[in-house]
């Protein structure tokens, strides 16, 4: 079996970076938590070249066992109020998926 890393891009409007992050990583937690396909939710933080965070954006790197276990992902029932949570702090939503 392939195992399937997702990687997201999320550009956040400005004012609504902390509310985002704080709603996406516990998405982040409860999904590891709750779902045994999903071995790595990671959310990254880009910095500026200073070193300070990148507030117009926040990256996500998920690690799935399968094929099936990214359909389990899309299928949690948790996720329709999470997307309905986030749509209003996000201008644009980049998702690359990929083999591992």
């Amino acid at each position: 079996m392939t195992k399937i890393a997702i990687h997201v891009e999320f550009r956040p409007k400005p004012g609504c970076h902390a509310a985002f992050d704080a709603l996406i990583r516990e998405h982040a937690k409860l999904t590891v938590a709750e779902e045994p396909g999903c071995e790595r939710f990671e959310v990254l933080q880009p910095l500026q070249q200073d070193g300070t965070p990148d507030e117009g954006r926040i990256m996500l790197v998920e690690v799935y066992t399968d094929q099936a276990a990214v359909k389990a992902h899309v299928a949690n029932p948790r996720m329709p109020k999470v997307r309905e949570a986030y749509t209003p702090l996000i201008d644009e939503r980049i998702l690359t998926m990929c083999a591992l």
